[in-house]
């Protein structure tokens, strides 16, 4: 099974009654719940009593546990030769702007021409794998149509502080959207928890509190067109298609989302002649503290030319109805 690590963890007064996987993923956000689910499955997890074997188990609060996790196994994804936009790169880490279209790992419908295939080519395979084989390097993702930066480790410690720093969510990402309608008011918060949609497993969808996982957006209005507006959003929390949801629920959805907006019949002929297809988003401000120099990092993206050609446009069509 090769070489492993122990990881000390001792569950805060806050943990009681919660089940033992849902708290373990808190107290350790550098693995989802289903790894950690599975690595209790395995024996690897003890604690005063022992080893404990069920992911169900209810907590009561300041257990000490030791996690064994194993060695990382060599991954099937094979390397390819695809180019990458690097903006940073350091024995550590690198960050990346992804243009949209690209997927980040592979999974079911795309087994190769990820971002993970060109990264293990970029990297020589020199990743870490503390996230087990399936995301090697990954701390985070972006969706396929979403354009912009992340930041991806290279070695454990990085991947570890990383992952603490997203836990904790002080790393800052602003996206650049633009939306249909004006919002008004025009910047606000919107919170909502999100969790996988009942009617559609392929949709996030908000559910009510104590379901699902917290998420705050904030936004506000950059620039006003007519039927349409450029926002920026900030995100306090980072969940699956969380601006995407969180935008259409307060009746703005992204212009472009086949799956949570609405365009507009009157903008759909300027998005069909630019044969614009994706949500309008991109991920355009990523700071960081790096994780083991401790460097303040922060990068910027400049919009990718199909969302300024969108702006552009929907700019141009404001002009003309002065």
């Amino acid at each position: 099974m090769g070489a492993e690590k122990s990881i000390t963890i001792t569950l805060p007064a806050t943990a009681a009654g919660q089940r033992l996987d849902k708290a373990l993923a808190e107290a350790v956000p550098l693995f989802s719940r289903e790894r950690l689910k599975t690595l209790v499955q395995a024996g690897r997890l003890s604690g005063a009593a022992g080893v404990i074997w069920d992911p169900a188990t209810k907590m009561k609060g300041g257990e000490a546990l030791t996690l064994d996790v194993p060695e990382a196994r060599p991954s099937d994804t094979q390397a390819q030769d695809i180019p990458l936009t690097i903006v940073h790169e350091d024995d550590h880490l690198l960050v990346v702007d992804k243009p949209a279209g690209l997927v980040v790992h592979p999974a079911a419908g795309n087994l190769d021409g990820t971002m993970v295939n060109a990264l293990l080519h970029h990297c020589a395979g020199r990743l870490s794998g503390i996230g087990g084989v399936a995301r090697p390097g990954i701390v985070h993702r972006i969706d396929k149509d979403t354009s912009g930066l992340l930041v991806v480790a290279k070695t454990d410690r990085a991947h570890e502080g990383l992952a603490a720093q997203f836990a904790r969510h002080d790393v800052e990402r602003r996206y650049t959207a633009v939306v249909a309608g004006i919002p008004a008011p025009p910047a606000g918060r919107i919170e909502g928890n999100l969790a996988r949609s009942s009617s559609n497993r392929q949709k996030m969808a908000i559910v009510r509190a104590g379901q699902g996982k917290h998420a705050i957006t904030h936004y506000r209005t950059v620039a006003a067109f007519s039927g349409a507006a450029q926002v920026e959003c900030r995100l306090e929390t980072g969940r699956t298609h969380q601006i995407r949801v969180h935008m259409a629920s307060i009746g703005h959805g992204l212009l472009g989302d086949a799956v949570y907006g609405r365009t507009p019949g009157k903008l759909a002929p300027i998005l069909a002649d630019l044969g614009f297809a994706r949500q309008a988003l991109h991920a355009a401000t990523l700071g960081f503290v790096h994780p083991v120099t401790q460097e303040k990092l922060s990068f910027e993206s400049a919009l990718p030319a199909d969302m300024m050609a969108l702006i552009a446009r929907l700019d141009g069509a404001q002009e003309g109805t002065k």
